[in-house]
């Protein structure tokens, strides 16, 4: 029977091969991306589409799915941004523990931190609205649970992308080549 210490290392080191080879492959994307500023309206843009996701599951709730036709376009409008973010912050918010110096360890183990009680404080809206409502409505509301598993999703995206939005928002601009 394997060590269990030898699979994480194993897992470990394909993730950092893994990562290297993504950042080489993404080295020169999106180059004029990359300032601050940039990446200061990339961010902006993914709080832009977290609040309509959120207004969306909102409007659900009070019974008018077609509300989540809007839900499509922001999810691609979001998955654009995100990716966007992730090349030219270089996806620091998640690099494995060999790419980085101490320095951007710890601001990403201090961004990371701040995204977990990010998550953990804003699953607490769509659970309390998931239970309160059900239990109101007699568990026959169907709207209930669509809008709570939006409000959970979005929920989730937020606190889940919350290093990368922190790292790319405070990180200064990079090094003239």
């Amino acid at each position: 029977m394997p060590n269990a210490a030898t699979v994480i290392d194993r897992y470990q080191q394909y993730r950092t091969r893994r990562f290297l080879k993504n950042e080489q492959r993404y080295a020169n994307s999106l180059s004029g991306w990359r300032s601050q500023r940039r990446r200061r309206m990339l961010v902006a843009g993914l709080a832009l589409t977290f609040a309509v996701m959120a207004v969306v599951s909102v409007v659900c709730a009070f019974g008018y799915r077609g509300a989540a036709v809007i839900w499509l376009p922001v999810t691609a409008v979001f998955v654009v941004l995100w990716l966007m973010l992730q090349i030219v912050s270089g996806r620091q918010g998640d690099a494995p523990l060999s790419t980085l110096d101490e320095f951007e360890l710890a601001q990403r183990n201090n961004a990371r931190s701040i995204g977990l009680a990010v998550t953990q404080n804003l699953m607490l809206l769509p659970i309390l609205y998931l239970i309160i409502g059900s239990v109101n409505t007699g568990f026959e509301d169907g709207n209930i649970a669509y809008a709570g598993g939006l409000m959970a999703i979005t929920a989730l995206l937020i606190g889940g992308c919350a290093p990368a939005m922190i790292l790319g928002w405070t990180r200064p601009d990079p090094d003239p080549v």
